[in-house]
């Protein structure tokens, strides 16, 4: 069914505020005296030639959260129960599918009932190697992202108390958190402990090695001639590798690269209203919350007006399997990302960012034959290896009320 058309008005502002529960007004002037440009020291840093690539090593792990496998274990029945999160229906397999690439397979990762989300969601697959979690780094480890997620407005919209009461409810995840970390009941901050000792055991290593790495050390039949003329392209004529670069794939930087608006806040009403939700969430002006057409990426986290729509460099790994592609999940194949970059940052309708000043000057038409195109489409395709599949664990269930023995006897005393 098609949603008809509706105005980005404050019908929708209202609307949000009463869905969501938000209270808030739109922020004042942030950094109103900021410079319109980078500072010239930072542009400086970017003239360095990018680190090569390199095959990926082991996964780290932070000393306040060690690794064991009765940690995983229990990592990995949260990670697929939804009774973490607000209303017990969305858990971080709601948008993190082992069939989508540990992602979700649509433009728009899944949102809390009611709401739908208002980017692409990121596969956590060799999540553990990143410094810097989600589309504008908001989150500085995997413990950090579990929690934002499960707690965020438009994704899980937990409650700790509440979370911590439906665990505490149920016997077996009892005696797994006195056993994995010595509590008599389930401790929130060790919820997202256990998950992320789950999530850093999924990486793209050992029996799921991607070819490319296998090339890098040392197989070199590991990639067939026509992947080893597009690595040629991908380090040179089409610049790749200045973003997508050393063992992560990924400077872990922010870029605008001119990823158009994505349609679907056109036509999508809850889409909107999830839009207009976030500018209020994140801080955004009065004029920027009246007026914004796109997402403003990692201008939300730092207020400055360089950075307008530019969002983290996406690691490559495992991209076979995690389309869409982009944070606004427009471009569903990986030839329609090689045609955006071939033109230059712009899509197949002429269309580029709202925030033209901003885009950065790496990006540029790269005249790519057709041969060229298939030579890199096929060098992409050995940054994946095996699918990583997984059945999902069967969810213990809560205590009995009573057990059939009290029922019994209360059914004799009558």
């Amino acid at each position: 069914m098609h949603i008809k058309k509706v105005t980005l008005s404050l019908v929708a502002t209202a609307v949000a505020a009463v869905f969501m529960g938000c209270q808030a007004t739109a922020g004042k002037q942030a950094n109103a005296a900021a410079p319109d440009k980078m500072p010239a020291a930072k542009m400086a840093m970017k003239s360095s030639a990018p680190p090569a690539l390199a095959p990926l090593g082991k996964a780290p792990i932070p000393p306040d959260n060690k690794l064991t496998s009765a940690k995983v274990e229990l990592g990995k029945l949260l990670f697929f129960d939804p009774r973490v999160g607000g209303d017990a229906s969305t858990g971080c397999s709601t948008c993190h599918e082992p069939e989508q690439g540990w992602a979700w397979a649509e433009d728009f990762s899944r949102g809390y009932p009611g709401t739908v989300h208002w980017r692409n969601s990121q596969s956590i697959i060799n999540s553990a190697y990143f410094p810097r979690q989600f589309w504008a780094g908001s989150a500085s480890s995997n413990e950090k992202q579990a929690k934002s997620a499960a707690k965020g407005g438009v994704a899980g919209n937990g409650e700790d108390d509440i979370m911590e009461a439906r665990l505490a409810l149920i016997p077996e995840y009892r005696k797994r958190f006195k056993e994995v970390f010595g509590t008599e009941w389930p401790i929130i901050d060790d919820v997202w402990h256990a998950i992320s000792a789950f999530e850093r055991t999924m990486n793209t290593t050992g029996d799921y090695e991607v070819p490319l790495d296998k090339y890098l050390k040392g197989d070199k039949s590991a990639l067939s001639e026509e992947q080893v003329r597009g690595m040629a392209l991908f380090n040179g004529k089409a610049g790749c590798i200045n973003c997508h670069n050393g063992e992560l794939t990924t400077d872990s930087d922010f870029h605008n690269i001119g990823v158009p608006p994505n349609k679907r806040w056109e036509e999508d009403g809850l889409a909107q209203i999830t839009f207009r939700f976030e500018q209020y969430a994140k801080g955004q002006t009065e004029e920027g919350y009246r007026t914004a057409k796109s997402d403003w990426g990692f201008y939300y986290r730092s207020k400055n007006k360089w950075d307008k729509g530019k969002f983290r460099t996406a690691p490559l790994r495992y991209i076979a399997y995690t389309a869409p592609y982009m944070h606004n999940g427009v471009f569903y194949t990986l030839e329609e990302v090689i045609d955006f970059y071939n033109r230059g940052g712009v899509d197949e309708e002429g269309r580029t960012t709202l925030f033209p000043e901003t885009k950065t000057k790496l990006i540029k038409p790269l005249g790519l034959t057709d041969q060229e195109k298939e030579d890199l489409l096929a060098f992409l395709e050995a940054f994946s290896g095996p699918e990583i599949e997984m059945e999902k664990p069967e969810q213990p269930p809560y205590a009995p009320l009573f057990t059939l023995a009290e029922l019994k006897a209360a059914q004799e005393a009558k």
